[in-house]
């Protein structure tokens, strides 16, 4: 088991939260697409968010992927709503 593996069963037990339930490979490309697509503090910020959504049940079934495709498209969707304002 390696850090990251311990840290999260660690956080999981102490918030109640079921480990099977984590896809931490797919939250880790989420932060890293808003990282390097958006900005860096946007990163945490909206793992945050996620999860607050998912805490309430009102995520899409599909909101890593949305999310992470927004964050790649960060770039050209600003642009744009420049161009238009």
């Amino acid at each position: 088991m390696n850090v990251l593996e311990e840290w999260t069963a660690l956080v999981c037990r102490e918030l109640g939260v079921d480990p099977a339930r984590v896809d931490r490979e797919a939250v880790l490309d989420l932060t890293r697409d808003v990282a390097h697509g958006v900005a860096r503090p946007a990163a945490p910020l909206t793992a945050y968010l996620l999860g607050l959504a998912q805490g309430a049940g009102t995520a899409p079934e599909d909101a890593l992927e949305r999310l992470s495709a927004m964050a790649r498209n960060w770039e050209q969707a600003t642009t744009e709503t420049r161009k238009d304002a």
